[in-house]
């Protein structure tokens, strides 16, 4: 059942940068190794910048395809699955990251095609 829209995303996109950069302040993130506090900060101004840069309801610039921006968002799921194991990251640090991966894959996964219909 995928029921994640290219404009549900789009709405999504925003909240998400932001928390990415405001959270690992709120939660003390860094403790277990200080790329903890730093990764979800790039990550986050990067998101935002990907998400100015996409092309969808919410892109500013609109250069970068949606479908370009999925295979990020898959490629930063991922990425966010396996930190804590390459970078030694425990307690809140590792579960921050892994709730992260998860929640981003998740959304990924339930991404519901676009029907392209052709023109007459």
């Amino acid at each position: 059942m995928r029921f994640i829209t290219k404009k549900i995303h789009a709405f999504l996109d925003y909240p998400v940068a932001i928390a990415l950069i405001v959270l690992p302040f709120i939660l003390g993130l860094g403790t277990s190794n200080p790329i903890a506090l730093y990764l979800s900060i790039s990550t986050g101004i990067t998101a935002l910048i990907l998400t100015f840069l996409t092309n969808h309801q919410l892109g500013i610039v609109k250069v970068v395809s949606y479908k370009t921006h999925l295979l990020v968002d898959f490629l930063v799921a991922i990425l966010f699955i396996i930190a804590p194991f390459i970078f030694s990251f425990k307690g809140i640090d590792a579960y921050y990251y892994w709730g992260n991966g998860i929640a981003v894959l998740t959304v990924v996964s339930l991404h519901k095609p676009e029907i392209n219909i052709p023109s007459a």
